[in-house]
Order: structure tokens, then sequence, then C-alpha cells
């Protein structure tokens, strides 16, 4: 059971504690374990459980609940709230929007157990009758409930390729295996992932499959596997899960057919030889190939790496050997959008930018929250004085290492940005995102972003369309009018690069690239554990063919200094 899984307990036992009216106080304590675990910095279940108090700051009683949780799978005040919760109300708790008071509501007053009751009731009008519902309430439960079905079987980039490398470390040492390689989906990176499939090199499927069977958290689904593949979901979820079993010299050519999607594998090449194959599919029926760089070799292409193999063009790109060498990780050399206690982060200013210099970065990006983000501890003109003096003194103390005065600007509703211009002109830099009124049409949020792209303190544009992956849709806003936007007024736009965000979307990156806007790689981090979310951004950016040249962030502290003085001096 790894933090993400503890968290997950301890909020969820706050959660069911709110929904039977229980001690505040014992709400509180729980939330407040979920948040403490959520600032460590190690797997909690590696401790020696007579060590979690003094290496967790638990008292002694939360961390003897971690214990028994890590130990059991669960503990006492959890499983007695499970057992006197029906699970289609526990269901409930999940859904985007209904908290547990509303919840509650929904059970107790209304008698409703279960997501399929509550939309039979929300179509029916009866939740909107409801003391402290209405009909916009109800409106926005039929919206979640739909978004919820749309989710399920679903997993992040992250969590799925969490679990094909969880997988292929089982796979590896078994008798025979040569190699195990991800597949499809989660090797080309998309940043939801409906099936996560393996490919195993190996003469005998029989113990990939006995694994497999017998693995905790998996359910096979013998209808849809045979003699050399392995079907079926996980237990927590019902995520596909799908394992390919080839001959060590079909590996090559099974891994290039099983990564790319049909419309990459079946695109025309643009200058076939005279009899030879017309597509890379017939290539792969045609010939064994010893690794992917000779079957795009035999097919006159440029290489095309698993992200790109998403049929939008890349082959008449390869053709010309027109693809160029995309952003690395490497790349990087500072961090910007990052949040610290002076809002709602976890650790402290000095902590994260020690840290992110210690990692090898050359500056950071200090964006905390402005005042109208209330919710969020949001700073005032005062508070924002005084971490620009702490920067100061950290500047001096940690050069060459450098730490930019940024601040993350709230567009407020009618598109102006958060403080008046005398305090924004005090920042090095300002990220500009919407965090209210989310509820928006498309012209409406259109308009909205496009105000604060024309403000002339609007470095850079935020998250541009507030998604959370799998939890909340983002407002509809026009791209093109927004990125080129952007472009007449020279901002930046971030792809955000926490996985449940991943905002901009990779497929509108070639079209920001064409007009001539620069992107970063920002990591939105509350914690120092945010910056390997980074990783994620650069994934992203090179579905869409990022090159480090038009990745801000891979400018030298310098560079990204001058870029920033340069466009204060314009206004």
């Amino acid at each position: 059971m790894d933090n993400r899984a503890l968290i997950k307990a301890f909020r969820l036992t706050a959660q069911l504690l709110e929904l039977h009216d229980e001690n505040p106080f014992k709400i509180r304590a729980y939330e407040g374990t979920a948040t403490a675990l959520e600032q460590l910095e190690f797997p909690v279940a590696e401790v020696e459980r007579p060590g979690l108090p003094d290496r967790t700051g638990l008292s002694k009683t939360q961390a003897a609940k971690v214990a028994e949780l890590l130990d059991t799978g669960t503990f006492e005040e959890l499983q007695r709230l499970l057992d006197t919760t029906p699970p289609g109300v526990v269901e409930l708790l999940g859904i985007k929007g209904i908290g547990p008071k509303k919840v509650r509501a929904l059970w107790r007053d209304a008698g409703i157990e279960g997501p399929e009751q509550l939309r039979e009731a929300a179509e029916a009008g009866r939740v909107a009758q409801l003391k402290g519902f209405g009909a916009k309430t109800q409106e926005a439960i039929l919206t979640a409930l739909d978004f919820t079905d749309q989710s399920a079987g679903k997993l992040l980039f992250s969590q799925a390729e969490q679990l094909a490398l969880d997988l292929g470390a089982r796979l590896e040492p078994l008798p025979g295996v040569s190699e195990v390689a991800a597949v499809g989906e989660v090797r080309r990176a998309l940043e939801v992932v409906e099936t996560v499939a393996l490919l195993v090199a190996a003469p005998d499927p029989g113990p990939v499959h006995d694994l497999l069977n017998a693995a905790p958290g998996l359910r096979a689904d013998p209808r849809r596997s045979g003699p050399w593949a392995w079907r079926g979901t996980t237990a927590e979820g019902g995520v596909a899960v799908a394992v390919r079993v080839v001959p060590a010299t079909e590996f090559a050519n099974q891994l290039a057919s099983e990564t790319g999607n049909a419309a990459h594998l079946d695109a025309p090449l643009p200058h076939p030889a005279p009899g030879k194959p017309n597509t890379l599919r017939q290539w792969l029926k045609r010939e064994r190939f010893a690794s992917e760089d000779d079957l795009y070799a035999a097919a006159g292409l440029q290489y095309v790496v698993p992200e790109l193999r998403e049929g939008l063009g890349e082959i008449e790109l390869a053709a010309e050997h027109k693809i160029p060498r995309l952003l690395e990780d490497g790349d990087l050399r500072g961090s910007l959008h990052n949040h610290s206690t002076y809002s709602d982060g976890s650790h402290s200013l000095r902590q994260m930018a020690t840290f992110l210099r210690d990692a090898g970065y050359e500056y950071l990006g200090i964006c905390d929250h402005s005042q109208a983000a209330h919710y969020a501890n949001g700073l005032g003109p005062e508070r924002v004085r005084q971490q620009q003096r702490e920067i100061d003194e950290l500047n001096q103390e940690l050069a060459p290492f450098r730490i930019f005065k940024g601040i993350e600007a709230d567009i407020l509703g009618d598109g102006s940005l958060d403080y008046d211009a005398e305090l924004r002109d005090t920042f090095d830099f300002v990220v500009a995102s919407i965090h209210s009124n989310l509820k928006m049409d498309e012209q409406r949020a259109t308009e909205r972003l496009l105000a604060a792209i024309a403000n002339p303190h609007c470095t850079m544009l935020g998250h541009p369309t507030g998604r959370l992956l799998l939890r909340r849709a983002g407002y509809p806003i026009d791209f093109k009018a927004v990125i080129d936007a952007c472009a007449q007024h020279q901002v930046i736009i971030e792809i955000n690069a926490n996985p449940w965000r991943l905002d901009l979307d990779w497929r509108w990156v070639r079209y920001a690239l064409g007009q001539g806007v620069q992107l970063s790689i920002n990591p939105d981090a509350h914690h120092t554990n945010g910056y390997a979310d980074m990783r994620y951004g650069v994934l992203a950016g090179r579905k869409g063919m990022l090159t480090k040249e038009m990745t801000f962030n891979a400018k030298s502290a310098e560079e990204a200094a001058n870029y920033f003085a340069a466009r204060k001096a314009k206004f």
C-alpha cells in the first residue's frame, strides 16, 4: 500500500465521519493525518512500525492506525464506518461536487443509496425538490454522474504506467522471459488509459498465465483470453489489462504493431518503392525485424518515437525526415509555477528552492495563489511583500541559484487580473489562471481568457481549460482564438504537468508552435515531490512535437531573467 492509498483511506474516513454527522474534532484529526502523509517524501510502508510516530510526525494513535492499515488493508474506525454505510452511498462520496452533507441528505431524506438511484431521482426532478438542492444542483449532479460514467474503467497515465511497471517487474524474473515492454496507450503516453497492455518475449506462455491468474488485484477473463494472450481487469476500478506473449524472434514486430494506433500503422507511405509495402502494417506482415529502427528504415522513414504514433501526420513528416529533435527531461533548467506554505503548499519557500537546486536545476519560479483565492490561503499585499523580501534574502544566500518572484494571479470574472497594477509590477512574471466560476459556455470562457491575455502583466497562461482528468471536464474554449491571442501578445502557455491536468492538451501543442507561441512545462508543485511531475509534461509536449528551442523553462536562469526584464520594460 503506497502513500497515495494511505491518504485516500484517511480522507475517506473523514468523509464517512462527516456523512454520519460524527464529532467534528475527529473529522479534522483524520483530515490532518491525510495532510501530514501528503507532505512525506518517503514510502511510509518501508518504515519499521514502531518508528512510525518519529518518522511521520503523527501521534501514536494515528500512527497505530497507519500501521494497521498497512498490515491489514483497513483499520477499526474505517471498517466500522464502511460496515454501517451502504456501498452505493460510499460510491456517491466519490462523485465530484457532491460532498458528505449532500450525500447524507440524499441518503437519509430521499432514501437514495447509489449512483443509479440518484440518476433516476434527478432525471425525474425529485432531487431539485429536496431542501438545499434546487434545479441548478440537480443539473450539476446529472453532469457529474455522466462524467463519472465516462471515466469508469480508466486510469491517468501516471497510474497506468505504474501498474505496467509493477506487472513488468513481476513478469521479468519468470523462466524464459527475455523482454517485457508496455505497449499501446501506455507506451504512447496518452493522458488517460483504458487498457494497460504489455508484451512479453518468452517461449512458453504458461508461467505468465499462472502468475497473472494468481496476482492479487487482478481478475482474469478466460472468455477473452487465449493460449498466448491473458486478458482481464483490475479488481479495483475494472481497468482492462492485456498481456501478450510472443517468441523472442517476433518481439520487435509485435512491439511496433501493438504500440502505434491503427491510423499510424495504416497511413499510406508517401513514397513507397515499386513492389514494396505501402503501410507499416504491410511491412510488419511481410518481414521480421530485429528492431523498430529497422522497420522504419526499411519503410524509408525517420524513426518515429512511440509518443508520436497517433496517425496525425507523423508518417508524412518522417518520410521527409522533418520530425525535429523533441524536448527531453534533461533539457529543462528551471521550474516555474510552484507553490509554498505562503499559500497552499506543503513545503516552505526555502525547502522548495533548495530541493530544486540540489536536483540540479538553475531556478525556481514561485507562484503562490493571489488574494482572490481565499480557499487556497491566497496572499494579500503585505504577505506578497513579505515573501518578496524572503526571496531577496534567499537569492543572496543561494546564488547562483535563483528564485523568480511570481504569482498565480486569478483571472477574475470580467477577465481582469487579481491585485492592482502597482502590486503586479513587483513580480518578475505572472501566471494567469481561472479558478472560480468554472461553469461557462465557450464564448464566455474564451472572452474571459482573451481579456486576461491582453493584460500586459500576463506573462503566462496557466492550465487553459481548468480540467481535472477523470474528475472534471474543462470549460470549453476556442483554442485557436486563445492561442492566436497568446501569439499576438507574446504570452507563454503552460503545459501544466500535474498528471490530473496535462493542460494545455497535447493535441493543441503543434498549433501553438506553428503560431510561434512558447510553452513552459510547469509542475504546479505544491510539495517537493511535485517537481517530478515535469516528466509527464515533457511527455505531453513530445506528443505535440515540442522542442527544446520552444520550451521556455529550457532557458538558462540568465536567459529567463533577461526575458522577464525585457517584457516588463515594454510596459
